[in-house]
């Protein structure tokens, strides 16, 4: 088989491997899933447009994640330092990134599904599928970053043609790394894998990181002409790295190595969390509790589990009581601050709902629930009744909002006794409205998270994740929380419809989770 017909093989192969997954997660999608036929994996027009989603996503993956990346981690953080050139500040911290990505992206070290597939299962020429392969992706490499690092490079007077150049290096970076692997393995029999960097990897990507972004603090950059001579040496050198490349005939083994220690490595992980939840249960066998049924069943649980969900919540408290002592402090020692906190205090409220979302303990109480209760009782047939399920849901949504509120109530008191501090309103609502919503928004995040885990239940007998959609949301929330940061309003005025959100969104959860948890909450396959 020629290398053409291998590259057109494999690309197939993983190109089914992404329209079965994204049609896998169409399924899952409660309102989506009735509407799809039970021969989902064999509807022609599914297909295509499950295609249609896989070829944008090779787009996606070739320009969109390039441009993120030299957006963010060298334009935007550039724009902090205004006390170096333009030029030298881009290129120097282009120069140490590549050397990360050398190191933490190669392409070829990665244990991905569809080597095991394609090498393992299908015994494809493990060769000509690493080549082809390999060169697909840095050729990708080359052509996404093109467009951007002139875009960019230009916009930091760079010139142009060590813009054209610098997708190059960055490639010719990869290449020297793949090389100098090979050569490793060929002399001792082991192999990297860039998802296991070690302790030795994970310190040279700290120094790296930050001799690309500490040194400019200080005023200090690699010179320009060094900066282009590293560059230009890099790309050099990764096309002389390419007969060696081309000349290794053990990818079969060294592959099969790989991937052995990658699946070695799902297990000892899959094992590792769950040591971990039972670390997290008390063994004290006196703890027992008066109260009957599924009561007495909760009562037990949250006993054996205060490590995990008290101890956390107490921590967070405690601190953000400190924080708010510091903070009243420090206005009675520089009172000009004051001014300024007071008007941040009746402006900057969406900023909370972010802080509220990062400190909830939603997700972790509904990660301990399946580990250490559900995956289990989930087997039983009782356990499923509609009654059953109703009836534990309102006691654990109880127990989760008890958790969720002891920290919520000391930033929503702190924050109100810091407007009075600071100078206090006019409006003496403003006082209520800040405590109360806070509370509000704990509340909400402990509703939403119990909801989605009762109509999702995204967990497989293995505990393996494999909702989709629940990660979908979970992406949603996350992204709102965030670009509320964004938001300035009257605190009065977001307090109150957040409040009024909040009492809207508890009595739609408590309608949807009546509804259809009875048919949602169940053993994933």
């Amino acid at each position: 088989m020629n290398s053409r017909n291998v590259f057109r093989i494999s690309f197939a192969l993983k190109n089914t491997y992404r329209v079965n997954s994204i049609l896998y997660s169409l399924k899952q999608i409660p309102l989506v899933k009735r509407i799809l036929p039970e021969s989902l994996y064999a509807s022609g027009g599914l297909k295509i447009f499950a295609g249609i989603l896989a070829g944008l996503w090779e787009i996606i993956s070739a320009f969109g994640g390039k441009f993120l990346y030299l957006l963010i981690m060298v334009f935007l953080m550039g724009m902090v330092y205004r006390s170096v050139p333009e030029d030298r500040l881009f290129l120097h911290i282009l120069v140490f990134l590549t050397a990360v990505g050398a190191f933490t992206n190669t392409y070829m070290f990665n244990p991905g599904r569809d080597k095991y597939y394609a090498m393992i299962l299908m015994r494809m020429d493990a060769k000509k599928y690493t080549l082809t392969n390999y060169f697909y992706s840095i050729l990708k490499v080359i052509v996404g970053f093109l467009p951007f690092t002139i875009l960019f490079g230009l916009m930091r007077d760079v010139p142009l043609w060590l813009c054209i150049l610098l997708p190059f290096s960055v490639a010719g970076s990869k290449l020297i790394l793949a090389a100098v692997s090979l050569t490793g393995y060929r002399r001792t029999g082991r192999t990297s894998n860039e998802n296991r960097l070690g302790r030795f990897g994970w310190i040279i990507l700290a120094v790296l990181t930050a001799a690309a972004y500490l040194p400019p603090a200080a005023g200090i950059t690699l010179p320009l002409p060094v900066s282009a001579a590293v560059l230009a040496a890099a790309a050099a050198a990764g096309a002389a790295c390419i007969p060696a490349i081309v000349r290794f005939d053990e990818y079969r083994e060294m592959y099969r190595q790989i991937l052995t220690q990658s699946m070695s490595q799902m297990d000892e992980i899959r094992g590792q969390s769950l040591k971990q939840s039972r670390k997290v249960i008390s063994a004290d066998t006196s703890i027992t509790s008066r109260k009957k049924g599924f009561e007495y069943l909760n009562e037990l649980f949250i006993r054996r589990h205060q490590k995990v969900l008290w101890k956390s919540s107490k921590r967070i408290a405690g601190v953000c009581a400190g924080l708010i002592c510091f903070a009243c402090l420090a206005f009675f020692m520089w009172p000009e601050a004051k001014p300024v906190a007071n008007s941040m205090l009746l402006t900057y409220l969406p900023y909370f709902v972010f802080i509220m979302y990062a400190i909830n303990r939603g997700t972790g109480f509904t990660r301990v629930l399946f580990m250490n209760c559900d995956h289990s009782l989930l087997t039983y047939a009782f356990y499923k009744q509609p009654k059953s399920i109703l009836k534990l849901f309102q006691i654990r949504l109880r127990e989760i909002v008890k958790v969720n509120l002891l920290p919520a109530a000391v930033i929503g008191a702190g924050l109100a006794l810091l407007l009075f501090v600071s100078g206090g309103t006019e409006n003496p609502l403003n006082y209520a409205v800040l405590f109360i919503s806070i509370v509000c928004l704990s509340i909400f995040f402990s509703v939403h998270y119990l909801t989605i885990y009762y109509l999702l239940q995204p967990y497989n007998a293995g505990t393996e994740m494999k909702s989709g959609t629940y990660q979908i949301i979970l992406w949603v929330t996350y992204l709102v929380c965030f670009f509320l940061m964004q938001v300035r309003m009257s605190t009065l005025v977001f307090g109150l419809m957040t409040i009024l959100f909040c009492v809207l969104y508890c009595i739609v959860a408590s309608i949807l989770v009546f509804r259809f948890a009875p048919r949602t909450f169940r053993l994933r396959m």
